[in-house]
């Protein structure tokens, strides 16, 4: 079955940097999109980050453009968040999600597209 397992999480300080992995299993990582949610509390999940199937082509929220850096190794089955100079504001629960699009060269940041989601990784970023 399709799983997606985060890691990297953790307690940083502000300006400081993470780097998030999500492994994926059980479905053909080529053919799909993948794409990075956080929610934080009292919040609804947004979109961070997604990059599609084909080319790589990747669209970031604007609150982590120039921050924020999506990447994917198909061999690996992997896909990775990097994310520097973060604010408290990035505080929050990271999502990794999969869906599918006709389009190879699209993706979006709406919850509704992504079909399988991983169980999270906490970022927490405090001084």
């Amino acid at each position: 079955q399709v799983q997606l397992v985060e890691s990297g999480g953790g307690l940083v300080q502000p300006g400081e940097s993470l780097r998030l992995s999500c492994v994926a299993s059980g479905f053909t990582l080529d053919f799909y999109a993948m794409a990075w949610f956080r929610q934080a509390p009292g919040k609804e999940r947004e979109g961070v980050s997604c990059i599609a199937s084909g080319d790589d082509i990747t669209h970031y929220a604007d609150s982590v453009k120039g921050r924020f850096t999506l990447s994917r190794d198909n061999a690996k089955r992997t896909v990775y968040l990097q994310m520097n100079s973060l604010e408290p504001e990035d505080t929050a629960v990271y999502y990794c999600a999969t869906g599918y699009y006709t389009d190879s060269l699209r993706c979006g940041l709406v919850v509704a597209d992504y079909g399988y989601w991983g169980q999270g990784t906490q970022v927490t970023v405090s001084s």
